[in-house]
């Protein structure tokens, strides 16, 4: 067995290297940036290159790591790690591990659906999958994001019309940028929070196109925030920052918002189905397109998605582990 659970995270022993550990850990492989999935205390880091600055952000500046590209392969103590894009947020990755024949890959998150601010998800073949399953019931089913960005456009622009803010909430890093790069700008001018601001800059940094946008600090004429569309995290909707956009229409992005008691008891006034992750048809295609014989399911509808799995004929099992959801994000980044 090449990748087992420890008290610390996911464990090669093989290898004595870590995958997205939740403990502080001698070697920890990243699959991606968001908190849930790369925290502080550890040694030494392995990441994609995309991820570096929002690591290095996040965690600290001056944290040992080591940066590869897709498909580039290093090694430790003898095993093979490559990674591979994993379509999440930038420079997310799937982890894949050789060892004597034997190959597992690591998804950490993933979606398959196109996303113009991150590498698209490649399967990778394997003889172990362990993937997650934040959207395994078969009630998650995601429309094309065309589709919902012209409903956010059409939002804001009737907004704009009544003279009122459009505000926004999603999470910070990942769905703020992927929104963004399906506005349109000429509706108004777009201000972001300040959670927000330094994940644009990474994104632009790593060549990611993005439009114009602001701080509430850099807008000089006030009249602006009844016309603009402001993206926020879930949690400054109901802060003193957002009182300056009196009347503001506040929406959600999430893929939470397929069931409409998700918004009522959040209280939006829209909500957009929009998520980071696979849906139920999105999990099956990319399992099936690993061709691995057994799936080891982690955070999300564990129980679902491996009696779909052993449905299948396949060897289903699950590891807990310390995961969340984009929720969980926002609340380690912002508390």
């Amino acid at each position: 067995m090449l990748i087992v659970l420890r008290p610390e995270g996911l464990y090669c022993a093989e290898g004595d290297f870590f995958i997205d550990p939740w403990r502080p850990v001698e070697r920890a492989v990243i699959t991606h940036a968001h908190a849930d999935h790369a925290r502080a205390g550890h040694a030494r880091y392995l990441a994609h290159t995309k991820s570096e600055g929002i690591l290095r952000s996040r965690i600290g500046e001056g944290i040992s790591l080591q940066t590869v590209e897709y498909g580039e392969r290093v090694s430790m103590n003898g095993v093979a790690i490559s990674l591979y894009p994993a379509g999440h947020v930038l420079g997310s990755a799937q982890v894949r591990v050789e060892h004597e024949g034997r190959v597992w890959v690591a998804s950490g998150d993933y979606k398959v659906a196109p996303d113009a601010t991150c590498e698209a998800f490649e399967p990778v073949r394997c003889d172990t999958f362990i993937t997650e399953s934040t959207f395994g019931l078969p009630i998650y089913r995601w429309r094309d994001d065309r589709e919902v960005f012209a409903e956010i456009n059409q939002w804001w622009a009737e907004n704009r019309d009544a003279n009122r803010a459009s505000m926004l909430a999603c999470y910070s890093f990942g769905k703020a940028q992927r929104i963004l790069s399906g506005l349109d700008a000429s509706i108004g001018p777009i201000i972001v929070h300040g959670a927000v601001d330094p994940l644009n800059r990474a994104y632009r940094a790593a060549g990611v196109a993005l439009p114009e946008t602001k701080l509430v600090s850099e807008v000089t004429d006030k009249s602006e925030f009844a016309k603009a569309l402001v993206l926020c995290p879930p949690s400054a909707t109901a802060s003193p920052w957002a009182n300056r956009f009196k009347n503001a229409s506040v929406g959600f992005a999430s893929g939470w918002m397929q069931l409409r008691g998700r918004r009522r008891m959040g209280g939006y006034d829209r909500g957009f189905v929009l998520s980071d992750h696979a849906d139920w048809p999105g999990l099956q295609s990319a399992i099936k397109a690993t061709t691995a014989s057994r799936v080891i399911v982690t955070h999300g509808y564990e129980a679902v998605m491996t009696r779909w799995l052993t449905e299948q004929g396949l060897e289903a099992g699950s590891f807990k582990t310390e995961y969340g959801d984009d929720a969980t994000e926002e609340v380690a980044v912002n508390a």
